[in-house]
């Protein structure tokens, strides 16, 4: 048996304000059994209290501190370095306000930015684009929350923060330095310290090869696919990245734990 438990959100507990079926059913059983369950998302656009209370709302009893974002996971990395610092976020507003709620200076001066943060960001326009390139080549460190190419939504997908990462990269000509989210092994370390468990301790369950499942593996953490969201039979098959457990659904991991 598992201790602990680090599942996806998007694609894999719900898609959009959908539950998938099973999902509430097998996270009970899992915190019935005495495992730890995080959620885990790269998406930026809301906050931890914020995906408790949807969860709370689909039928998944959840804290704010059952939940890890690539929000709370840069914020860390940042305040380890840098706390405080003048920061210029290519963000929505949630994501605005907890940088300034943990003591971030948000400008738009590129000679006052120390770093440009990127983010998935819906209102993503020239005049943000302009600014985070100005203050990149007075020397403004450049990080992101998440490498992820697209986000699902019920209609389908929308473009993540990779878009962002790679307009300011062709136009600097300069790499981003770190990215907070899956699959970086920051994320790791900071799910694994507040869970207090090991990898070998845990299992990872996600919808995406190239960041939940390559982040487990990466890490030594048992990890699960699940074909709910953006990952096909196909992508499976060409990809080199292949998962400990293929299931059908979240409601699967129930037949790993007998």
């Amino acid at each position: 048996m598992f201790k602990g438990f680090i599942l996806d959100l998007d694609g894999t507990v719900y898609l959009g304000e959908r539950l998938i079926p099973g999902a509430d059913r097998v996270i009970r059983l899992l915190r019935e059994k005495g495992g730890k369950v995080v959620f885990l998302s790269n998406k930026p656009l809301h906050r931890r209290d914020d995906y408790a209370e949807k969860l709370a709302r689909l039928g998944i009893p959840a804290s704010p501190e059952d939940v890890i974002s690539s929000t709370f996971v840069l914020i860390r990395y940042l305040q380890e370095r840098a706390p405080g610092t003048k920061v210029f976020v290519i963000g929505e507003p949630p994501f605005l306000a907890e940088m300034a709620q943990a003591g971030f200076l948000i400008t738009e001066d590129p000679g006052e930015i120390e770093y440009v943060i990127a983010a998935f960001d819906r209102t993503f326009d020239y005049r943000k684009l302009n600014i985070a390139f100005q203050a990149i080549m007075k020397g403004a460190h450049f990080i992101a929350t998440n490498p992820d190419r697209t986000c699902p939504f019920d209609e389908g997908e929308l473009p993540d923060c990779a878009a962002v990462i790679a307009a300011l990269e062709a136009v600097t000509l300069k790499k981003v330095e770190a990215i907070a989210g899956k699959p970086s092994p920051i994320t790791i370390r900071v799910v694994l310290d507040h869970m207090g468990l090991l990898p070998g301790d845990c299992l990872i369950a996600g919808d995406r090869l190239e960041t939940d499942i390559r982040m487990g593996l990466e890490s030594g953490i048992r990890t699960a696919l699940v074909m709910t969201g953006v990952t096909t039979a196909a992508m499976l098959e060409a990809s080199p990245i292949k998962p400990d457990y293929v299931l059908q659904s979240i409601a699967d991991i129930e037949s790993l734990i007998k």
